[in-house]
């Protein structure tokens, strides 16, 4: 007798793995350049944070005040600085510059510090003006600002010095700040600190990646002198509520002051920014002899 004979089953389709590994491989593509935009970024901080303007080796500053350049040797490279004095100052305003610039543009506002009666010091970080070299670290710049502090402060022993960073030079003057203590420290335009700055222009970026964090918000609270921060109400570079969180971290005595309508690059522009400086250098320093 025949055995009848099973139902036909029909076998199983065979996955289809072309849209899977079309998949991996768009997704291997999109990592590629994703680590790629993020090496570009991690070895190409120095361009995008210094923005330096070099100036010819032959140049020479014309001001219409006496001043002195001072040339600050550093490892590898030289420091060039310049000193407004004048008789009978009340002292010492060391300035710490923004991201851009040098020395020429940076000293056009010097007639405020003259017209209050301070001396004022600034100095091109490397790469920037006649500065020879180029910034590598945070622990390189972080040297170089107390190297050109060293060179100047002698001059001044017995008299205050007060320390004034203005955008990039807010978190160099802090960390400054709390191993000279100042007669008072200013914050101009202050960030928070460098990585959040950072996140803020590329938030797809990893904090890690930072090789210039310069967080301010770690140092003020180990800062022990006064502090004024200053800022523009209309910053969209770096928002108020920077300066107002690091106000808060302050221990020492901190006044914070919001210029109405100013932006991150025009406070200059501003009279009541001048005469917030000048009535609080005012307290600090009288004539000397």
């Amino acid at each position: 007798m025949a055995r009848p004979s099973s139902p036909h089953v029909p076998a199983a389709p065979r996955p289809r793995r072309r849209p899977v590994r079309v998949a991996m491989l768009l997704l291997g593509v999109a990592m590629a350049a994703y680590t790629a935009l993020l090496t570009a970024l991690y070895l190409g901080q120095e361009r995008l944070i210094f923005r330096a303007a070099p100036l010819p080796a032959d140049h020479r500053f014309v001001f219409d005040q006496p001043f002195e350049e001072i040339r600050i040797p550093v490892p590898g490279a030289s420091l060039d600085a310049l000193l407004f004095p004048q008789p009978g100052s009340r002292g010492l305003v060391f300035f710490l510059h923004g991201n851009a610039g040098n020395l020429q543009t940076w000293t056009r506002g010097v007639d405020f510090y003259r017209r209050i009666g301070w001396d004022f010091f600034i100095v091109d970080y490397r790469g920037y003006g006649r500065s020879s070299g180029q910034v590598e670290s945070e622990e390189q710049l972080v040297a170089d600002v107390r190297a050109a502090y060293d060179a100047i402060a002698p001059r001044y022993r017995g008299r205050p010095i007060v320390l004034v960073g203005r955008s990039l030079g807010t978190g160099l003057a802090a960390g400054l700040a709390r191993s000279v203590d100042p007669a008072l420290l200013v914050l101009i335009s202050p960030y928070a600190s460098l990585v959040e700055a950072g996140q803020r222009a590329y938030p797809f970026a990893p904090a890690f990646i930072a090789r210039y964090p310069l967080a301010t918000d770690r140092i003020l609270g180990e800062v022990e002198s006064p502090i004024l921060i200053l800022h523009g109400s209309r910053d969209t570079l770096i928002p108020p509520s920077d300066s107002e969180r690091l106000a808060a971290l302050a221990r020492a005595p901190v006044e914070r002051v919001v210029i109405d309508g100013a932006g991150h690059s025009d406070l200059q522009a501003f009279p009541a920014y001048l005469d917030a400086l000048a009535a609080r250098l005012d307290r600090i320093g009288r004539p000397g002899p």
